[in-house]
């Protein structure tokens, strides 16, 4: 029996992206490891770009890529978009200045526009990142409850810090049992106290949930989900209704986490698919069109309780003899609320408004091309998601309901494809989910597709014996 013999996709890989591979090396010695985010490294070595135009990229080398991870989903309208530019523009000559440091129009106006949207959001908060804004999140509902123990679920990722940095990717063997996960630390450096302190949920597992939050009453203040895991694992119907329902009858705030899917699903998120009314909502990503970004909202019983009318400001010297600081929810940032990122998001709703439905029909013909490709050639692949994000798995059996059932699929061979698309021209980060934007056209769609087959079938005469 003989193999087709077939360059290993890293040996061409590194052909191809020579001048990444030097300018890691020096940014080696400014940088740990060369990156500012983790998130930006991949072996051997991440592809550095010099250009962002719509839907392309381009790297140091002059290859051009049709761009699909969008910045992990944040530029919903694509690179260098002329309106939200024209919008930045305009309001630095209309207001004279990017930052006033003081109350201002524009906070107003992007509210009462995400409200419309996200009428769970009765009163909001800016932040710089979602990040931030599920720290707000969280932080409000410890204070609203006076219960400051969090439950999070498998497989879902809230942000960088500590409390919510646990349990993302455990492997098999640190992830404890399914029905009842164990809390696993995924940094240095973090506080023992934080695997004791935040409750780990099974994902799309209502009975064994219920069961968890039962056990913690008492001591949980906040659930806070995705709903729809690492963007492309939604939750089931059935399971959403029914933590909707516990959380309420046991005093939890439900936070969902709609960084991911926020004008990615629909307008309205997440929650006006499902139906379900969360306390607070988190907004982020796509609503900064590149800028940094985050929203905190909800109901106002527990917004309010960050208002600073209430009591003493941390930064308030004159504190009066009736109140402190311990009286009330702190939140600040210089940069909250920035003029000229608020002018940008204000444009990203008008243009998603208009044209969500395209970007919707142009990734499922996207997904539905894929399948059949795995279709057509006999091989177990399907993509996962729905809106404007998605994942593609391999060998994955029966329905992917959480972060366990994806690490039983074909990893490595969808890592394979992954480098071999980066050869002909389509970019995400390899593993890493796809997204669209407005920018990316019809003819994207098709180059895409001719690169899938292509890739795929190199794959698979690469892997398979043949006489």
């Amino acid at each position: 029996m003989a193999v087709h013999k077939l360059n290993h996709p890293i040996l061409d890989f590194q052909k191809k992206t020579a001048a990444s591979a030097a300018f890691m090396k020096e940014a080696e010695s400014v940088m740990p490891g060369g990156v500012t985010a983790n998130i930006k490294y991949f072996e051997p070595w991440p592809i550095v770009m010099k250009q962002g135009k719509g839907a392309q990229l381009t790297d140091l080398d002059n290859n051009t890529y049709i761009d699909y991870l969008m910045s992990y989903g944040a530029l919903v309208t694509g690179h260098g978009h002329d309106r939200v530019r024209e919008a930045v523009v305009k309001q630095m000559d209309k207001d004279g200045t990017w930052l006033f440091g003081t109350p201002h129009h524009l906070e107003v106006e992007m509210g009462k526009r995400l409200q419309k949207h996200f009428p769970s959001m009765e009163l909001i908060r800016y932040t710089n990142s979602g990040t931030e804004a599920t720290q707000l999140a969280l932080r409000l509902a410890a204070a609203y409850t006076n219960k400051h123990k969090v439950a999070k679920f498998e497989g879902h990722y809230h942000g960088g810090y500590d409390q919510v940095l646990v349990s993302v990717s455990p492997s098999v063997h640190e992830a404890g049992r399914e029905e009842e996960p164990a809390s696993f630390p995924e940094s240095k450096g973090m506080h023992p106290s934080h695997s004791r302190n935040t409750i780990i949920l099974p994902f799309n597992d209502l009975n064994s949930c219920i069961k968890i939050l039962k056990k913690h009453k008492d001591e949980i203040g906040a659930v806070i989900i995705e709903p729809v895991q690492a963007g492309f694992i939604p939750a089931e119907q059935e399971f959403m209704n029914g933590l909707r329902k516990c959380t309420e009858e046991l005093n939890i705030v439900l936070i969902f986490d709609e960084v991911k899917t926020c004008y990615r699903i629909c307008v309205g998120g997440a929650q006006s698919i499902y139906g379900v009314t969360p306390d607070l909502t988190v907004l982020g990503k796509a609503i900064g069109a590149g800028y940094p970004i985050g929203v905190t909202g909800g109901k106002k019983e527990i917004m309010m309780v960050s208002a600073p009318t209430g009591g003493s400001d941390v930064f308030d010297s004159s504190q009066s003899a009736h109140s402190s600081t311990k009286d009330v929810l702190f939140h600040s940032g210089t940069y909250n609320g920035h003029p000229m990122i608020l002018a940008a998001g204000l444009e990203v709703l008008s243009i998603m408004e208009e044209e969500m439905n395209t970007v919707l029909e142009r990734t499922n013909r996207l997904k539905k091309g894929i399948d059949q490709l795995f279709q057509d050639l006999g091989i177990d692949g399907r993509t996962i998601g729905i809106g404007s994000i998605f994942s593609v798995v391999l060998n994955a059996k029966g329905r992917l309901k959480n972060y366990r059932d994806l690490q039983k699929t074909d990893l490595a061979t969808r890592k394979e494809i992954d480098f071999r698309l980066l050869q002909k021209g389509i970019y995400t980060k390899p593993m890493n989910r796809y997204s669209l934007s407005t920018a990316h056209t019809d003819e994207d769609i098709s180059r895409t597709l001719n690169a899938f087959s292509e890739a795929i079938q190199e794959t698979f005469i690469h892997s398979q014996p043949s006489s």
